[in-house]
C-alpha cells in the first residue's frame, strides 16, 4: 500500500476536474481525497503502486476537455489506510494564483434539456452542468467553490443537490448547478 500527494495546477477549477479525479480514483478503487486549493487541485490518493501509477498516467494524458494541465507533480506520503474517495472541503490561500475557466457554451446534452417540454429545465436559460456554462463571469473569489461565485445567494432545491451529489450524474459538483426553483430567474 502506498499513498502520493499530488498537486496539479493550471486550468483546473470549475471544468469538472474533481468529479474527474473522483470517477478515475472509484474505478481504479484508490482512497484518499480531491480537493482545490488556490494554486489548483490538490489529490491524495493511496492503493496499490500500480493502480496509483495507472492514475497519474490517466491524470497527466486524458483531463476532462476543457482542463489544460499545466503543472503535475507528486510525493510519497505514509499511507491512511483510506479504502474510500471524497472531494474534500476546499482551501483558500489569498497569496495563491488561480486560473479559473472562461465561460462554456451550452453542451448538447443541455441544450436538449432546454427544449425538452417534459424536462425541469425545460427553457429555463440558466441551465449548465461540469461541462458548460459560466465560469469566470460568476466567479468572485478563489478556489472555485459556489460559495464565491454569485450563485451563493441561490440555494439549491432537493432536486438540484441531488444531482450536485450524485457522482454519476453530469452536474457532479457542478458548482453553478440551479434550476427554475432555485437558480436566477430571467425578468422582462
Amino acid at each position: 500500500m502506498e499513498r502520493r500527494a499530488i498537486a496539479v495546477r493550471g486550468v483546473v477549477q470549475g471544468v469538472g476536474f474533481r468529479p474527474f479525479v473522483y470517477g478515475l480514483a472509484s474505478h481504479l478503487e484508490l482512497g484518499g481525497f480531491v480537493k482545490n486549493w488556490t494554486g489548483g487541485v490538490l489529490i491524495e490518493v493511496e492503493g496499490d503502486a500500480s493502480s496509483l501509477d495507472c492514475f497519474l498516467a490517466e491524470l497527466a494524458r486524458h483531463p476532462p476537455p476543457l482542463a489544460r494541465v499545466e503543472q503535475l507533480s507528486w510525493q510519497p506520503q505514509p499511507p491512511r489506510g483510506e479504502g474510500l474517495f471524497r472531494i474534500e472541503t476546499s482551501e483558500a490561500d489569498p497569496a495563491g494564483a488561480v486560473f479559473i475557466s472562461p465561460d462554456v457554451a451550452t453542451c448538447a446534452d443541455c441544450l436538449a434539456e432546454l427544449g425538452d417540454p417534459a424536462d425541469p429545465r425545460y427553457l429555463y436559460p440558466f441551465l449548465n452542468c461540469t461541462n458548460c456554462g459560466p465560469r469566470l463571469t460568476i466567479v468572485r473569489g478563489a478556489p472555485y467553490d459556489r460559495e464565491r461565485t454569485t450563485m451563493a445567494s441561490f440555494p439549491m432545491c432537493a432536486r438540484c443537490r441531488r444531482e450536485y451529489e450524485d457522482p454519476s450524474n453530469r452536474r457532479f459538483h457542478a458548482q453553478p448547478t440551479a434550476c427554475p426553483d432555485c437558480g436566477p430567474q430571467l425578468g422582462a
